[in-house]
């Protein structure tokens, strides 16, 4: 008894010291100066709400995600559709998810009307909003709206500075006929002719309706006539920002670098989204969308810097123009919508 006791004991000190082992094995630091290294992050579970069902432009998300890119900073990214930019941004300020992405305007609008949240970085920082016809419309030009009937969704964007775009190419309001119409019914009305054409986002739309109709478009884009305001980008609520800076500065890091890296293989980023969403339209025209998304992800300040830098002077821009066409209200400057704190590559 006393030899098999002693044997016993013997084996439960060499396997105490095996596992001892191994735990020190498994909490080993990696990295310089013994730090955890950067993919050894204990991750976070995150949500984010897009602005609509999925379409070509939020492929960098889904890449992110199929990359590990996001995982990298330590997020476990969960992505949610949403209904609507005003939706998403209303969602993120009552923490129903913890970020979101959302049309600048939408974002603006509601921080006026008392939404806790701010902008952490635009990246279509070059407005999609457009004029789309058909090519062989014989709408080529801005003038060759005259006397046109164009379907358009009150309240939005688009629509709300439509005005100062026509302005901007020298005719009057009155010289454009507009139907009111929600988006889908503004698609339907271009693919049976009961309207020229219709504004909306010229990365969105325009590669439905080329795919539905089998033919090709024309974007008489308000950022051509020198008409430029910021679209989508990264909001979060005004609690993280204060609460919680180092995951919405790498929410901010991962998606910049998703970008980044959907842009250098378009086609491997939308085969990314293959099967995420019932609502999605076809793999060619979600590569369109993002072909064309990748148009707007810089201006002339931004050329060349990392997805989601933003520039003082753009959001002073978006808010004149904003300001002017009656969507904010005039009052605040860029520190009231925007958290210059999270630049990417900093």
């Amino acid at each position: 008894m006393k030899k098999s006791a002693s044997i016993l004991s013997t084996l439960a000190v060499i396997t105490a010291s095996a596992l001892a082992l191994v735990g020190c094995g498994a909490s080993a630091p990696s990295g310089d100066g013994g730090a955890p290294a950067k993919g050894d992050k204990q991750l976070t579970d995150v949500t984010l709400m897009l602005n609509w069902y999925p379409y070509g432009e939020h492929a960098p998300f889904y890449y992110g995600v199929e990359k590990g890119i996001f995982k990298e900073h330590g997020i476990n990214l969960t992505i949610k559709a949403g209904q609507g930019s005003t939706k998403t941004a209303q969602a993120v300020g009552q923490k129903q998810t913890d970020f979101g992405w959302a049309d600048t305007p939408a974002v603006l609008a509601n921080i006026d009307k008392g939404v806790a949240i701010k902008s952490v970085g635009v990246f279509l920082q070059t407005t999609p909003s457009a004029v789309q016809v058909f090519a062989d419309s014989g709408i080529d030009k801005p003038e060759d709206l005259e006397g046109k009937t164009i379907a358009v969704s009150a309240g939005d964007a688009p629509t709300t500075t439509f005005p100062l775009y026509l302005e901007a190419v020298g005719l009057k309001e009155s010289d454009v006929k507009q139907q009111n119409l929600d988006p889908a019914g503004k698609i339907a009305a271009v693919l049976s002719g009961q309207v020229d054409g219709l504004i909306g986002f010229a990365h969105d739309q325009g590669p439905t309706i080329a795919a539905k109709s089998g033919k090709k478009m024309t974007y008489l884009r308000y950022s051509d006539a020198g008409l430029n305001f910021y679209s989508n980008g990264l909001i979060a609520p005004d609690d993280t920002i204060k609460d919680k800076p180092e995951l919405v500065e790498e929410m901010v890091a991962a998606t910049s670098e998703a970008f980044a890296a959907a842009q250098k293989d378009p086609e491997a980023a939308v085969a990314s989204m293959a099967g995420k969403d019932p609502q999605m339209p076809a793999k060619d025209v979600l590569l369109d969308q993002w072909n064309e998304t990748i148009k707007l992800l810089s201006t002339k300040a931004t050329e060349g810097k990392a997805p989601g830098t933003n520039a003082t002077e753009d959001w002073q821009a978006t808010l004149d123009v904003l300001s002017k066409a009656g969507l904010i209200s005039g009052d605040g400057d860029v520190k009231t919508y925007f958290d210059a704190s999270f630049a990417p590559g900093k």
